[in-house]
């Protein structure tokens, strides 16, 4: 069974792109967070840096196949996050690859 994710992917005036991802995260639809990913990586505007802001202030659970993914594209990656998800982001160690927010 499927976990509930949704991701919507959205262009800022600036150029950069933002992938809003709502809901829980693990091992039944990290793939869908992989392909999303890819998705907004590969037709990212010139402006962008290359990178995608995901936007993980509405996720309730993340667990580590979703961590696994944001590790394969951390280099192309700034995260928003919860206080709720912070220590999970922050004892993977995946903050000394891609820059983390917090937002209320």
């Amino acid at each position: 069974m499927t976990t509930a994710l949704s991701l919507v992917l959205q262009e800022r005036p600036d150029g950069t792109r933002l992938l809003a991802a709502s809901g829980e995260i693990d091992i039944s639809n990290a793939a869908d967070l992989a392909k999303a990913l890819e998705g907004a990586l590969e037709g990212a505007p010139e402006g962008s840096n290359g990178r995608v802001t995901l936007d993980l202030t509405a996720v309730d659970y993340l667990d580590s196949a979703g961590i696994a993914v944001l590790f394969d594209h951390a280099d192309h990656l700034e995260l928003a996050a919860t206080p709720l998800l912070m220590p999970v982001l922050t004892v993977s160690g995946l903050g000394d690859l891609a820059p983390i927010r917090e937002s209320d």
